[in-house]
């Protein structure tokens, strides 16, 4: 049988594997859940390497820029017990727990115009800190040891739209989409720019990944977060410059994107991207009918209604998987299979496994 790395390479080359790979992506909250639950741990009580573990195909890499133009920066302006609220390099105040993970909630931020990006922003980013790379020999270690194991090795990094909300704000940055679309071509030239030099130094010194991630949620429930119109605009015509840099190294782009998809997937195909992930499908997403439609132009990673591992019934569990399996295949999808968003809370370890055991028995094609 093929490893999970020839399997997903041969996804991404247009042809079928001998088997569906895997991959999946486990809150740390429910990783030590499963601790308590029988997880085995590390000597010091905490998860282990769950690609390991559970035998994850897919295994990050690095590619993580230093977007933030004050780098560095992480002043605590105010701090509970139960959380803090720590001011980001880009200005953003954000509500984090300390104790459990989760979406920081929006307090403050002082980019709050073209003015005070130009003035305080924007000279930090124009002049490439090479530090913003990280380290590249970490990163070619890593490559190295994952495609030891057969893993389909990547690099990852958000960008240009989940930039603006971290360091804008949603209603700033929804203001200036409609009232100063200048603004917004000025922001996303600027990171545009970083993130190409960035990734022109990581791939010289680190090496060529087998694949690239961006991570941009552009939707939540039926519903973009705006108009297809807008994206097409304002932010796609950089999402396809990034997209061509990693096909000029023969590097597939995957677009993670959370929430509704559906009506930006004619943007995400025009753009050149080779994957999507998750579908979610309490968002709206029908992952059957994107295999129909764009079948023949983009890898599906994920889709698997993460419900069907929540539910703790056994026989629903099993037929969620089978049916969504043969579904795919029965649509010549190039498929691999995972959870629709990833594994929360609501998952238990012994469930978890039995739903691994489900997917051995039917991954074969």
């Amino acid at each position: 049988m093929q490893t999970g790395r020839e399997a997903i390479t041969a996804l991404f080359e247009g042809r079928q594997a001998d088997h569906i790979p895997i991959h999946d992506n486990v809150w740390g909250d429910t990783a030590r859940k499963w601790v308590e639950q029988g997880l085995p741990a590390r000597e010091d009580g905490s998860p282990p390497d769950l690609i390991d573990h559970f035998g994850f195909d897919i295994a990050g890499c690095g590619g993580w820029l230093d977007w933030q133009p004050n780098r560095g920066v992480a002043d605590v302006i105010e701090e509970t017990d139960e959380w803090k609220v720590v001011r980001n390099g880009a200005g953003a105040a954000l509500k984090w727990w300390k104790h459990k993970s989760g979406t920081p909630e929006h307090i403050d931020f002082e980019m709050t115009s073209r003015e005070v990006w130009d003035r305080d922003y924007r000279p930090l980013l124009v002049d490439f800190d090479r530090g913003r790379v990280g380290d590249p020999v970490a990163a070619a270690k890593a490559l190295a040891d994952r495609r030891e194991q057969g893993k389909w090795a990547c690099y990852g990094s958000q960008f240009v739209w989940e930039n603006m909300r971290a360091s804008m704000g949603d209603y700033t940055m929804y203001t200036a989409l409609l009232t100063d679309p200048d603004w917004i071509h000025d922001f996303c030239r600027v990171y545009t720019d970083l993130y190409l030099k960035g990734y022109e130094i990581l791939i010289a010194e680190g090496g060529l990944p087998d694949g690239m991630w961006l991570y941009e949620d552009l939707g939540y429930r039926d519903r973009l977060f705006c108009r297809p119109e807008t994206l097409a605009e304002l932010i796609f015509p950089y999402y396809a410059e990034v997209v061509s840099f990693f096909h000029d190294h023969d590097v597939p782009v995957i677009l993670h994107s959370c929430g509704y998809q559906e009506e930006a997937l004619p943007l995400v195909v025009e753009a050149g991207f080779d994957g999507l992930n998750p579908m979610e499908v309490k968002a709206g997403n029908d992952i059957l009918a994107f295999a129909e439609k764009y079948g023949d132009q983009l890898v599906f990673v994920g889709g698997l209604d993460a419900r069907v591992l929540e539910c703790g019934d056994r026989a629903q569990t099993r037929d969620g998987i089978v049916r969504f399996l043969d579904d795919m295949r029965e649509r010549g999808a190039r498929l691999v299979y995972g959870s629709d968003h990833s594994l929360s809370t609501n998952i238990d370890y012994e469930d978890f496994l039995y739903s691994l055991e489900v997917y051995r028995e039917h991954m074969l094609n």
